[in-house]
């Protein structure tokens, strides 16, 4: 799994600088788990996310918690107004249930964000949550989302 997540990010960085520009400011709509259920403010390279986020460690055992944390983002690919492009981000988690409840949790994750039509988009990455007490947990993050730019803040054309 490590050798999984350093061939993603050394992917995603080879395409840090080049094909398209991000737009300046969005808002996203997260609909399922990645980031969270909840929302997320977008200003250039870096963004902030707040909401609920459900898990299973187990099959058939969700865990929930409250999610916050920021993303970077890189490597945008393609000519739409909002472009596909991969992510990384750092999440501080508090347990709602379970063995989490209570506690609090840290999550990084990488992944790519693909914007499927205006400002619908999917996502998947892999994460790695840790939290005192606890092992370390290893998931797939799907997500949900829909973007909406900020008036007047669409890139430059190339």
């Amino acid at each position: 799994m490590k050798k999984a997540l350093l061939i993603l990010l050394l992917a995603a960085s080879a395409t840090t600088y080049g094909q398209s520009k991000l737009a300046s400011q969005d808002i996203s709509v997260n609909g399922f788990r990645n980031p969270s259920i909840g929302l997320e403010y977008r200003y250039h390279r870096f963004s902030a996310h707040a909401g609920y986020y459900l898990t299973n460690f187990t099959s058939g055992v969700t865990t929930r918690f409250v999610k916050t944390g920021v993303t970077f983002w890189f490597g945008a690919l393609g000519k739409k107004p909002i472009p596909s492009s991969f992510y990384a981000s750092a999440s501080y988690l508090r347990g709602l249930s379970r063995a989490y409840e209570g506690k609090n949790a840290y999550v990084g994750e990488v992944g790519f964000r693909w914007m499927v039509w205006k400002g619908l988009n999917l996502r998947i990455g892999v994460a790695a949550l840790v939290a005192n007490g606890e092992s370390l947990k290893i998931n797939p993050t799907p997500g949900i989302s829909y973007t909406f730019l900020l008036k007047g803040k669409q890139p430059k054309a190339n």
